[in-house]
């Protein structure tokens, strides 16, 4: 799995834990929502301005979505040894 797949994963868990959208979270954001479709489905790489900004929006903190992508990414890649 890739970086921008587990972000995308990570990202689409918190979007929906916080009960958002896609759309409400682009608003919140004021980013496009076709982007965050994007970014969830591992199309596109977020800057370190968009993960703040989209932490911020699901009050969480920019540090906990990268370590939930770490995490991902560790388990995901020792379980294909």
């Amino acid at each position: 799995m890739e970086i921008k797949q587990a972000f995308g994963v990570i990202l689409r868990c918190y979007r929906k834990k916080a009960n958002y959208s896609q759309e409400k979270l682009a608003f919140d954001c004021n980013l496009d929502r076709t982007y965050i479709s994007l970014l969830e489905r591992g199309k596109r790489r977020p800057t370190l301005d968009t993960i703040f900004t989209i932490s911020r929006a699901l009050k969480v903190s920019p540090s906990a979505l990268v370590t939930d992508v770490e995490k991902l990414l560790v388990n995901k890649n020792s379980s294909l040894s």
